[in-house]
């Protein structure tokens, strides 16, 4: 029976092969240390963070995320290894909460490999504190146990380092923190929180047990007032609908439906639509606009982000239920080989095929599983891809043919797709919310996954710039027209071709900056823009700006950085790229960032800041539940299709209209 500690609690592990998971509601660090049996840390090389994810026994999570799955084996620990002490720590410089009484609980479990939950602990009475011991492993005669700890310090990572001997914690400290500042640049940012009302309703959730129906994910981890009392998923964020049946138990049916798809208290103002009744043994049929939102855009936006957190969850189910099965064959294994009688006759060839079999079974059954989920989301974006908005549409979508200037800013922006390697056929749409909170970067250099190799060069830098141009092109489109600007810097002038459209059309009056000059005066114009509208914002004084300011969002293409940039240009780059963002002013560059390595660590924060977006499919983004590496593909226009002019055509001619 799982325990529920209470801080300075223990209990007894029963067995050395465990999972710790945490969940925290927002993005936090989570870490471990090894002791020895005073507690002390003997140095950098026994803590397992995002930077150094794995060590003897330890495996510990490659990014900040709201929910982590730590791996321990403790019978595989290094010598002298006698502690092992879990650490959260919130994220630093990255814009989110700065102490642990600003997020909810955080609520952490031990569980065995195959989810049976063995203890958990919520930690609460946090406030200023920005790192905290969260628990710790120990092992007493020869016996290992948990107990919670709940130490919080204000003084973050690195007091908390210091404080278990290590006397380099502070360096240490902003290693770690530098690691998970590189992790968090390619996640993708989650949508802002819903409230209950305005909550995704999925109707599969509601209509019948899990078994009825194919929606991935999982149980909410439990909460103090609700402890778990049955085996909980063995994967991040809980989704279970991939655990084999031998590995549940328990009276009533797994809720296969994450938190945020369950129904909602309230129905929103405008119903979503309603499927046809299912048929008894039938997944429910998917309805385009299966969520709540005050209108169908918002509904559909909020549909595909529980698509996107459904896939990531399945995924990550079906990945801990393989990873079960291995561990599960492996011990098996070694009891047969650690047997005397094992290795005379047959009966050792025997246990061993057994085994495999087995594991064999267990995957087949987390496979199957994995494919009904997948088809019931295949279904749901054949539904949803052709109900899609312009702003959400990929280019071949018979949206665009009917595209008219809009009169309102949409929620967001489609640019590109998402995949999983299980999945590969289920691509979810990249949806970013507007105005844009962050630049972007079109990587025009090669990508470390190995999937731009067959590109040369100058292949590569024209695919990233047609590939700025369009995102370029659908940000124009969707805005009201005259509320959206594009400028460019050309310094080498070498974009003439992709940026043709642009100003064939006259969407972009102004012609790019060439040249060192022309980099001079294109910065100075835009930072002028932005320091006038600060001042203004921060005087209160906004209706005093100049009448000849354009008050549009600003959006500046550079390409071929740092080509044609001295010092104090790189210093206005950066500057827009950290403030212009607030107020209007936003960023897209399309470098290499091999180009600018004589800069050296002085312009890594600008490259954090912007999205990594590629021009070729590559797998550098990650989600923000699970943190797989997911597949991103461009949202490029189909070749020989005129829809780019046709669209930019229709842009410029409502803005003679219009006057803008």
């Amino acid at each position: 029976m799982a325990v529920e500690l209470v801080r300075g609690q223990n209990a007894p592990l029963p067995q050395t092969r465990l999972e710790i998971r945490v969940s925290a509601g927002k993005p936090i660090v989570a870490g471990a240390t090894l002791g020895d049996a005073q507690g002390k840390v003997r140095g950098a090389e026994w803590i397992a963070h995002p930077g150094a994810p794995q060590l003897p026994g330890l495996e510990v999570s490659q990014q900040a995320a709201a929910d982590h799955r730590l791996a321990v084996d403790l019978e595989a620990l290094a010598d002298g290894v006698e502690r092992v002490t879990v650490l959260l720590a919130l994220p630093v410089g990255v814009g989110g909460p700065v102490r642990f009484g600003a997020v909810a609980a955080p609520f952490i479990a031990v569980t065995g490999l195959d989810g049976t939950e063995v203890a958990s602990y919520t930690i609460t009475d946090l406030d200023p504190e920005s790192a905290v011991v969260a628990l710790e492993l120990y092992r007493r005669n020869d016996a290992w146990k948990v107990r919670a700890v709940g130490q919080g310090y204000a003084g973050g990572l690195a007091e908390m380092l210091a404080d278990q001997g290590l006397a380099q914690a502070r360096e240490i400290a902003g290693q770690i923190l530098d690691a998970v500042a590189r992790g968090m640049a390619r996640s993708v940012a989650p949508p802002p929180p819903r409230t209950a009302e305005s909550d995704r309703v999925r109707r599969t959730a509601a209509a019948g047990s899990a078994g009825e129906h194919g929606v991935p994910a999982a149980p909410q981890p439990a909460s103090p007032a609700q402890p778990a009392t049955g085996p909980q998923p063995a994967s991040t964020g809980g989704p279970g609908a991939s655990v084999p049946p031998e590995q549940q138990s328990g009276a009533g049916g797994v809720n296969y439906a994450h938190p945020s798809r369950r129904p909602a208290a309230a129905a929103p103002p405008t119903p979503p639509p309603t499927a046809p009744p299912a048929q008894p043994g039938q997944p429910a049929q998917p309805v385009a606009g299966d969520a709540t939102g005050w209108s169908m855009e918002e509904r559909l936006y909020n549909q595909v982000w529980g698509m996107f957190e459904d896939l990531a969850r399945t995924t990550a189910a079906y990945r801990s239920a393989v990873d079960f099965a291995e561990s599960r064959m492996e011990q098996e294994l070694d009891k047969v080989l650690s047997d005397p009688r094992s290795r005379i006759g047959g009966t050792g060839d025997a246990a061993r095929e057994a085994a495999r079999a087995k594991q064999a079974r267990l995957v087949d059954q987390a496979r199957e599983v994995l494919d009904r989920d997948l088809a019931q989301l295949r279904a749901e974006a054949e539904v949803v891809e052709p109900a899609l908005p312009p702003a959400f549409a990929a280019w071949d979508n018979p949206v665009w043919h009917a595209y008219r200037p809009p009169m309102e800013v949409p929620m967001a922006l489609r640019l590109g797709d998402l995949h999983l390697p299980e999945s590969a056929d289920v691509r979810i749409p990249l949806l970013m919310r507007l105005p844009l909170e962050r630049g972007l970067w079109i990587d025009a250099g090669r990508s470390s996954s190995g999937s731009m190799s067959f590109h040369d060069s100058g292949e590569l830098q024209r695919l990233a710039l047609e590939t700025a141009v369009a995102h370029a092109s659908r940000l124009l489109a969707v805005y009201p027209p005259g509320d959206f600007a594009v400028h460019a810097i050309d310094a080498g002038g070498s974009a003439a071709g992709p940026l043709a459209p642009l100003l064939q059309s006259g969407v972009m009056p102004h012609q790019p900056g060439y040249g060192a000059a022309g980099v001079t005066e294109v910065l100075a114009r835009l930072t002028k823009r932005v320091e006038l509208v600060q001042m203004a914002i921060r005087g209160g004084a906004t209706d005093a700006l100049p009448p000849d300011l354009d008050t549009a969002e600003q959006l500046l293409i550079v390409n071929g950085f740092p080509h044609g940039f001295d010092d104090r240009a790189v210093t206005q780059l950066r500057y827009l790229a950290d403030e212009g963002p607030a107020v209007g002013v936003h960023l897209m560059l399309v470098a290499d960032r091999e180009d600018a390595s004589a800069y050296g660590p002085v312009l890594d924060p600008l490259w954090r800041s912007l999205l990594r977006l590629t021009p070729v499919p590559d797998d550098h983004l990650a989600d923000p539940w699970i943190g797989h590496a997911w597949t991103y593909q461009p949202a490029l226009v189909p070749p020989g299709s005129a829809v780019l002019q046709q669209v930019l055509t229709q842009v410029a001619q409502a803005r003679r209209e219009w006057g803008r």
